[in-house]
């Protein structure tokens, strides 16, 4: 400013100003008499004209503020501070602090705008919105209920559930249109699904709008993907979205190459975490703004927010990497089975073998079997042979080279046409007690847990540590035991020395090879890490049965079962000379569910035994684990069902040293022990709620030591 205004020697402003500017000063002084609202409070500020109060999620996962919380909504965010937006908040101030009408203090915290409302049931005082992180709606009233569902389910709060069900925002991706929907495809042909009994009918109620439910056992091959494509597009085709989830991001690149081969580009989005958290995120943006109506994934798509969703699809639900490791660590199949029931649309569950939880869907008439004839089954299968103690007792090459005559000799032969398998189970398996004479796993009088060996020889249950003095077995009478055997110690060099000219590749941990060339090799693997060989293998090799049928799991069989079909799935036809030799004993069950390709029958008789013994998933489970006293504390403290069963509690073992903590597995140093809560069908809902209001008392209380509970934990013994 010039001196002529005054300014120029240091004069106070408005000396010498003329008369015109004097009176804007006093009326900019009059106006400034309302102070100017500050957005980290919104003191003073005017609220909304109309629905003047948020309803908001706070983004807290302890169990005792799970619920919303009122906040005023002031007039400037009035715009955007619509339901399902991120929002951010003042939270913790105490009554006490409160000025000109509004509460203040606390720190800032993130949450979800949930609904606008006239009032609130609250008597005092609100805080003000502080701000709305975006105007972009991502929590639709459908993933709300979602997630309180599956919050509810399984004892956990509704802030840990969305944090799986709602990826982190990216404001690059956020800014980005989503592009326009194309038009539904046509209804695809049948094609493979004519080889199913059901399949062709499938399709067609898929493509006219119905919401068929199926528990689908695919054929062995590599169509299954091609097979998952024809559904989507079906389902499509009618107008609806579908959703795919699979185990691993192997499995989700097959599935995203079959869907870009049947709707071609820009119909279906890819949700994995190996895609990066900008790209995720605005292909996840896609889906939520019905930009895009399919989508296949890993776990974390299980709450992707399709758009009037008509189909859910699960690969392989017996694969851990289905069951999420935060809390409250659901599982997909049960998130999908919820997502069925609410939105009333069409549910596949499918895989090379068949869960237990598949077989009640069926045999409880909740869902359809979705199967191909016997005669389809051994002309899609490969000749299954089984090596057994006797044989490698007689066998003088598997005692020197440790490994079976039988299988050197289908090893050789197969490597004439192309690549050999060989799947070696991972090391660390626990071993279990079994009858020596009929190999019945040894299991308690009183709640038919696992059976233990211990100091000197003593058997103990892992269910409810009772001590067992005086066992049989049930079976055939007998009194003698053995350890099952642990692991194996065949490696790829072994391998090579057996076959020198053959190349040897290795697939597990370190390095996961996705496919191999159909040339001659042998493909050394672990369970869940087999390549897709061209053409399919010549022949496989499952060595060392017993470590994976001795884990000291309920499943353990299952698994076992799961594991090897899922290996000789990728091998040839038995017409076109695909051979695989099993190394177990030939009279065990899942062993001649293998031989006879009946996964489905395995699974059948294995619900009608649990069901018998009360085990899961007839009944329902919980586990609760912590130190002795914070264990005894909590069970004194929660009020259960009248029916539960109380196992335990018995200790936990620790995990080995050096290795990463499991989750669940107590903290280095301390030493927990585990409890294990059983109740009838029916009484579920009833036993999440008791434990999750005894942990949030806890929780309130504060100051008390960690106690985990996990609902339908996937490892009982």
């Amino acid at each position: 400013m010039s001196s002529e205004n005054g300014q120029g020697d240091g004069g106070a402003a408005g000396e010498g100003a003329p008369p015109e500017q004097l009176a804007l000063i006093r009326e900019s002084v009059r106006q400034a008499k309302t102070p100017r609202a500050k957005p980290r409070t919104w003191r003073g500020a005017a609220l909304a004209g109309e629905l003047p109060v948020a309803r908001v999620l706070v983004d807290k996962g302890v169990l005792h503020l799970d619920r919303y919380f009122d906040y005023a909504v002031p007039a400037d965010l009035d715009t955007d501070a619509q339901p399902g937006v991120r929002v951010r908040v003042r939270f913790g101030a105490g009554r006490g602090r409160v000025r000109e009408g509004r509460r203040e203090g606390g720190g800032l915290i993130d949450g979800f705008l949930v609904e606008r409302l006239a009032a609130s049931d609250y008597p005092g005082p609100l805080a003000a919105l502080a701000q709305v992180v975006s105007p972009e709606p991502v929590l639709s009233q459908e993933l709300l209920g979602l997630a309180r569902a599956v919050a509810d389910r399984y004892a956990g709060s509704l802030a840990d559930v969305l944090q799986l069900a709602v990826p982190p925002r990216n404001a690059r991706a956020e800014q980005r249109p989503s592009p326009v929907p194309l038009p539904p495809p046509r209804a695809p042909e049948t094609g493979s699904w004519e080889r199913y009994e059901r399949g062709g009918a499938f399709l067609e109620s898929l493509a006219s709008g119905g919401a068929p439910r199926a528990v689908w056992n695919a054929l062995p091959g590599p169509a299954w993907s091609e097979e998952l494509a024809r559904a989507v597009t079906a389902t499509l085709a009618s107008g609806r979205g579908a959703l795919v989830v699979v185990p691993d991001g192997r499995a989700a690149a097959r599935v995203d190459a079959a869907l870009t081969a049947s709707l071609g580009e820009g119909r279906h989005a890819l949700l994995t975490a190996d895609a990066g958290p900008e790209k995720r995120y605005r292909e996840w943006l896609a889906v939520r703004r019905g930009s895009v109506r399919a989508v296949v994934g890993t776990r974390a798509a299980m709450f992707a927010p399709v758009q009037d969703l008509g189909l859910v699809a699960l690969w392989d639900d017996g694969d851990d990497s289905h069951s999420e490791q935060h809390a409250p660590q659901p599982h997909a199949r049960e998130v999908l089975l919820l997502r069925a029931a609410q939105d009333r649309c069409a549910f596949l569950l499918g895989g090379w073998s068949c869960t237990v939880e598949g077989a009640q869907l069926v045999e409880s008439g909740w869902a359809r079997p979705l199967i191909a004839a016997r005669e389809q089954v051994r002309r899609s299968a490969p000749l299954v042979r089984t090596v057994g103690d006797l044989d490698l007792a007689r066998d003088e090459a598997a005692r020197a080279a440790r490994l079976p005559t039988l299988a050197w000799q289908s090893a050789r032969e197969g490597l004439r046409h192309g690549p050999v398998l060989v799947q070696v189970p991972r090391r660390g398996y626990v071993p279990r007690m079994a009858c020596a004479q009929c190999r019945a796993a040894a299991r308690c009088r009183h709640c038919a847990g696992p059976l233990e060996a211990r100091d000197a020889g003593a058997l103990w249950c892992g269910w409810c540590g009772r001590e067992e003095s005086a066992w049989h077995c049930p079976e055939c009478g007998s009194f003698r035991l053995r350890a099952q055997v642990v692991g194996a110690r065949r490696t790829a060099e072994e391998l090579g020395r057996a076959f020198p000219a053959v190349p040897v590749r290795t697939s597990g941990r370190e390095q996961v090879l996705d496919t191999v060339p159909g040339t001659p090799a042998l493909v050394v693997s672990t369970p869940g890490a087999e390549p897709v060989a061209e053409g399919g293998y010549a022949a496989a090799l499952l060595l060392d049965g017993w470590a994976m049928l001795g884990r000291p799991d309920l499943r353990a069989g299952e698994d076992a079962l799961r594991r090897w079909i899922a290996a000789a799935a990728l091998v040839r036809p038995s017409e076109d000379g695909g051979t695989v030799v099993v190394v177990a004993e030939p009279t065990l069950r899942p062993v001649q569910a293998l031989v006879r390709w009946d996964p489905v029958g395995h699974a059948v008789r294995e619900l009608a035994e649990r069901a018998e013994l009360g085990f899961p998933p007839v009944s329902r489970m919980a586990a609760v684990s912590g130190t002795t006293e914070a264990l005894a504390t909590f069970l004194a403290a929660v009020e259960l069902p009248r029916e539960a069963e109380l196992l335990g509690p018995v200790p936990v073992p620790a995990g080995p040293v050096g290795r990463p903590r499991r989750p669940g597995a107590p903290p280095p140093g301390e030493e927990w022990e585990r409890a294990l809560i059983r109740v009838p069908p029916g009484r579920g809902a009833a036993l999440a709620a008791a434990l999750k209001t005894a942990q949030a008392a806890r929780m309130a209380r504060g100051g008390e030591e960690a106690v985990r509970v996990r609902i339908d934990p996937p490892d009982i013994g």
